[in-house]
């Protein structure tokens, strides 16, 4: 057993703590450790080599993964130690949620499933066999609502869901945009989609008053994610559910240039605490689209329901 002095000099940082603390609950990988505590790769492994090197984790290789866990003979006093400085640690608790998120995701068998037939659907050519149709015909299955379209832009997909819903608010904050979605929808003949000039942080739609509140690849815009979500709470009926589809966090900067994105996508955790924030519950999320070029964005969806 390693010295229980060079042990608290180990621990003595936070972050080796907190890692301690984690694997104490549960074998992880260095990627699911980053998703957990949010800081980067390298730091983390940098804090399991020390760890590593005093024998309170040890680790195993699957395949391509290496996974850690608490080392096998921690001593009894060291366990009482960690016990009591986890009841100390403010970021335990939150630790502990975003463990089990990331355990759910692991288990999460139906997401894996859709990534690999969205991989194979288009492969192989059958006349009439789209992405397109397809979502022409599930949208038909949809019951009528009250949908606000969040960053509509010029409203693409607010005339599409203007087909069954009952009435579609899409909300943009660019003029033009907002005057050429208008004039689409009178040159369609949608009398039930109304376009609406305002930001996204704060939607010009009153309070409990919609069905489904929707951000299609537009979170990433706004200023300060946590005021959008918090407005979306705010315009949804008591039931009413917010769909989130975004970009997976990433590393490409060149989209803040090219596309205007304030940020660089959300992992599935960062969603999870801003919509739990927002007020949320039966919050779920699964990374539904990989692209196959570089630089190789993922789309995340994400619900949650007021």
């Amino acid at each position: 057993m390693a010295s229980i002095l060079k042990s608290l000099r180990v621990i003595s940082e936070p972050l080796r703590l907190r890692l301690l603390l984690l694997l104490l609950e549960e074998e992880l990988t260095v990627a699911e450790l980053q998703e957990i505590l949010g800081f980067a790769q390298s730091r983390i492994s940098t804090s399991l080599a020390q760890l590593k090197r005093e024998e309170l984790v040890k680790d195993r290789r699957v395949g391509k993964n290496i996974f850690y866990s608490a080392g096998e003979e921690l001593g009894e006093a060291m366990l009482l130690i960690l016990e009591a400085a986890r009841a100390e640690l403010k970021e335990a608790q939150t630790d502990e949620v975003h463990l089990a998120f990331t355990l759910k995701k692991r288990k999460d068998r139906a997401a894996e499933y859709f990534n690999k037939l969205a991989g194979k659907f288009g492969r192989a050519y059958v006349p009439g066999r789209s992405w397109e149709a397809l979502s022409h015909g599930l949208l038909r299955l949809l019951p009528p609502m009250l949908i606000a379209d969040l960053g509509a832009g010029e409203g693409t997909l607010s005339q599409l869901l203007a087909r069954t819903s009952k009435k579609v608010i899409a909300v943009d904050n660019s003029e033009k945009m907002v005057e050429f979605g208008s004039s689409l929808a009178k040159e369609h003949g949608f009398p039930n989609l109304e376009y609406r000039l305002g930001d996204i942080e704060e939607p010009p739609i009153d309070s409990n008053s919609v069905d489904v509140a929707l951000f299609s690849q537009a979170l990433h815009h706004a200023s300060v994610p946590q005021r959008a979500l918090n407005g979306a709470y705010r315009i949804l009926k008591p039931g009413g559910r917010v769909l989130i589809l975004d970009l997976l966090s990433h590393t490409h900067e060149q989209a803040r240039e090219l596309y205007g994105h304030v940020w660089l996508g959300f992992s599935e955790i960062e969603l999870h605490r801003l919509m739990k924030k927002a007020g949320f519950s039966k919050i779920e999320s699964a990374v539904v689209a990989k692209e196959a070029e570089a630089p190789f964005f993922q789309t995340v969806l994400a619900s949650g329901t007021k």
